[in-house]
């Protein structure tokens, strides 16, 4: 139903600040809990942030927290990961997806229903 493409992901120096976007194609875009997952070279995809359907609630790992900050655009049928402060071990692909009861804070992968491509991001120290 609901189809994901990310962007914005590029080359940057540790400190420097990046905003990622996931771009939806469906029509039920606003009934989605969003997240935004990252997977580093030899290790596990791992949960970075979600936000509700109306924005309500967001909740972002603790490696991440009071660094980055999710959002969302119903209206665009967009969502966002603004990073901030960037760090080396922020160097992953990263990976929007979409859960489908828009009420529920999902943080687990295997709840997420669709699921974009993938866009690398580089930190250089």
């Amino acid at each position: 139903q609901v189809q994901l493409v990310e962007s914005g992901g590029e080359l940057v120096q540790a400190g420097e600040s990046l905003r990622l976007s996931c771009a939806a194609s469906g029509s039920l875009f606003g009934l989605y809990t969003m997240g935004w997952f990252r997977q580093a070279p030899g290790k596990d995809r791992e949960f970075v942030a979600t936000i509700t359907w109306n924005g309500a609630n967001t909740y972002y790992a603790d490696s991440v927290k009071g660094r980055f900050t999710i959002s969302r655009d119903n209206a665009k049928k967009t969502a966002y990961l603004q990073m901030n402060s960037l760090k080396f071990e922020d160097t992953a692909v990263y990976y929007c997806a979409a859960g489908r009861d828009g009420r529920r804070a999902y943080t687990r992968p295997e709840d997420f229903d669709s699921w974009g491509q993938g866009t690398q991001v580089t930190v250089s120290s």
